[in-house]
């Protein structure tokens, strides 16, 4: 199935739900609205035409102006060959959506990385905690108005493990 053929049965399944759909060079690129976004993906994993069995890659966008966060799954059929970009966004505010790690095993610790440095959560996910920044760390480190105080950090980042509270 090529690109136009996907984007044409993308386009038959999914109409209103599709907020933007184009190509691209990482494959065709799709947006969805957050309402149907568990659904379609899914609808991209199971239908054997597609069958996008692998996520490469979860990362995410901070569109302050727009008070969104977008998220972008890379994903790749391993039987035809061929990739998509699906991506959501979610009110920066609250930004929110349903895990997808019990469809691509790999979003397990994508979703922890995305909600510890960006602080999306996962709904749903078996075991989100943070896995880079410390438990009681405040903030998400990489949303663009996140004020980095890399002195504080460090000096009670020393003072934990003079404590022994860090190994």
């Amino acid at each position: 199935m090529n690109d136009q053929e996907l984007e044409q049965k993308i386009k038959e399944n999914w109409g209103d739900g599709i907020v933007s759909l184009r190509p691209s060079l990482n494959g065709l690129e799709v947006r969805v609205t957050p309402n149907i976004f568990k659904e379609f993906a899914r609808w991209l994993a199971a239908d054997q035409e597609m069958e996008f069995n692998y996520l490469r890659c979860l990362s995410t966008v901070d569109w302050v102006q727009e008070q969104e966060i977008e998220v972008v799954y890379h994903l790749f059929s391993l039987r035809h060959r061929h990739h998509l970009v699906l991506k959501v966004r979610v009110p920066r505010k609250e930004p929110q959506l349903p895990t997808v790690s019990d469809i691509w095993a790999t979003a397990n610790w994508h979703e922890r990385e995305a909600y510890d440095l960006m602080g999306v959560f996962f709904v749903g996910h078996p075991d989100l905690r943070r896995l880079f920044l410390p438990p009681g760390f405040e903030g998400h480190p990489l949303r663009k108005d996140y004020i980095h105080d890399i002195e504080r950090f460090d000096d009670e980042f020393a003072e934990k493990i003079r404590r022994g509270e860090i190994q």
